[in-house]
This record gives C-alpha cells, structure tokens and sequence, in this order.
C-alpha cells in the first residue's frame, strides 16, 4: 500500500517505510545506541529529500527519547538540574543550526551539505568504533592491553584536572560534581546544532563528552542525555516546521510506529550476542552507509537541473 507524504511531495510504500523503522529500532535496541545517524540516510537512499528526512527524524527523535527516558526516571537515573543546564546550551544551539540550515537552504545548497557531513560523521565514528573494538579485541587476547588503558586514564585525569579550573562553576549534587557551567552548556549546544542540521540526538557523541569532559557517574548519563535530548529535538523541529517547512508528520509517524516494535525486538536479540561484536557489527554498518552516501555524492545526478515552484 503506497501513501503520499504530503511534504516530501513523493509517494512511498507504507510497508518499506514501516520496514525502515523497524530496523533503525532494532539497531537502536540491540546496540544501545540512537538510531536517528542512521535513519536519514536511510530516507535519503529511498528517495527522500535530505532537508526533509532532516526536519522529520527531529520529531521522531522526540518520541524514541520520551520512551528510553521512562525507564531511567523510574530508576531516578536521571540529573534534572545538569539536564537543564545543558537544555540551556541546546536551544541556543538549536537556533544556531536551524539558522545555518534555512542559509544554506535558500542557497540551493541543503542536500549537498547533508551528505557531506553525514559522510565525514558516520566515516570518523564508524572508522574510531572499529580501530578502537578491534584494539581492544587483539589487547583482550593478546593481554597487552593494560598499559594502554593507563596511558588514557591518566590523559583523562589530566583533562579534567584543567577543565576543572574554568570559571563559574556550579555544584551539581545528585552527580556529585562541582564544575563549570560552561562544560554541560557547551556539551549541549553541540547536541542542538547536530540535531538541527543533521536530525540526530548526538547521544553518541554527547554521553562520551559527558562521562570524560564532566566526570558524570556512568549511571546517570544515559537519562540525563536523553532527559535534555527531549526538550531539544522537540524545540529543532518545532522551529524546522514553523521557519523551514521539512517535517513530514505522516512519514513521522510511520516511522514511530515501527521504530517502537523494532526496539523491543533488538533488546531481546542483544541478549544473545557479545558486547565486543556487536560493536565491530555496528561500525560496520556504519562505514557501509558512509560508503554508499560518498559513492552518490560522485556519481552524476540522472537530472542535471530541476526547475522549483516558490
């Protein structure tokens, strides 16, 4: 059965978009890892405009984190008052990226970028997961791993030892830390230009600056990222529907609708598979969708020109 999104101005099967969901939620369960990097160039190889896939994964990102922040608020796994300093960094940041998006936008030039930070994204991170998984898979059997692991533990002490000299700090006591504002609003201002361009939540580059840039113990990054993930997304694609026009409500809730069954599937599935080859599986996947993204951005468009209606 096809359906015609009323934004993207395309008709799509509603089963390959149900499909879509499904895998991306499957993904995000079984690895424990958002999948909103992975579900816009997904849209955009089904023929998705990328501005478009862009605008809707914000809301549908808005969804996917009410349901992963319930469970950590139940388990009280949540810090509401760094949460709401990083929210501070993330709307600005979400202004800023929305701002750079309708630029880039009104120069014709919107897909373009997309692709192209997705590229250079999705190639670094699936590049570092697999040199780091790898490294510690031949450290594990080679057992020459311990040296190293004091090399980053003691570059990590250092880090913090300077960050904690920044001015205006502020004591956050349910993650018992005492740092400056600056590192929680700065950490969330790059969460809310990423989720304004590129449609992710960033939680996979905002927990590790959490646990390493901050010192957040590790049970309380998780909710307190998604927790601030809501407010954010939720406020890019407000401003995405109302200044840019890309949030497409019907490929939204399509996308919802099977992103939800398909994550319950994957939590039950990662229960069977060791953390270490899930992580090699992933990055895999996540260099193959790089890939295929570079390979379009150099092959030749079927129409050289397209002629748009304003």
């Amino acid at each position: 059965m096809h359906v015609y999104l009323p934004i993207a101005e395309i008709s799509i099967s509603v089963e390959v978009i149900l499909c879509l969901g499904l895998c991306v939620g499957f993904l995000s369960g079984f690895f424990g890892v958002g999948g909103g990097f992975l579900t816009t160039p997904f849209l955009m190889f089904m023929g998705v405009p990328p501005a478009i896939a862009v605008g809707t994964q914000t809301s549908q990102l808005v969804a996917s984190s009410v349901t992963g922040v319930l469970g950590h608020w139940k388990n009280k796994n949540v810090d509401i008052k760094i949460a709401a300093v990083m929210l501070a960094g993330g709307l600005v940041g979400s202004v800023v990226g929305v701002f750079i998006f309708k630029i880039l936008q009104a120069l014709g030039q919107i897909d373009v970028a997309i692709r192209i930070l997705y590229v250079v994204l999705l190639g670094s991170i699936g590049s570092l997961m697999l040199f780091e998984t790898s490294m510690s898979l031949w450290g594990r059997k080679g057992g020459a791993g311990d040296a190293s692991k004091t090399d980053k533990v003691s570059r990590v002490e250092k880090m913090r030892a300077h960050i904690r000299n920044w001015p205006y700090k502020i004591r956050f006591p349910e993650s018992k830390l005492y740092i400056s504002a600056f590192v929680p609003i700065g950490i969330g201002f790059i969460g809310g230009v990423l989720a304004s361009i590129l449609g992710i939540g960033g939680g996979f580059l905002l927990v590790p600056a959490m646990i390493y840039f901050m010192g957040m113990p590790a049970t309380l990054v998780a909710g307190t990222c998604l927790f601030q993930i809501i407010f954010t997304t939720g406020f890019a694609s407000i401003m995405h529907a109302v200044t840019n026009q890309t949030v497409d409500v019907v490929l939204a809730s399509l996308l919802i609708l099977g992103g939800v069954v398909g994550a319950q599937i994957g939590v039950r599935a990662s229960r069977n598979v060791s953390g270490v080859w899930a992580r090699i599986i992933l990055a895999a996947i996540i260099l193959l969708v790089s890939i295929v993204l570079a390979v379009q951005l150099l092959m030749p468009p079927k129409e050289l020109f397209s002629v748009e209606v304003r």
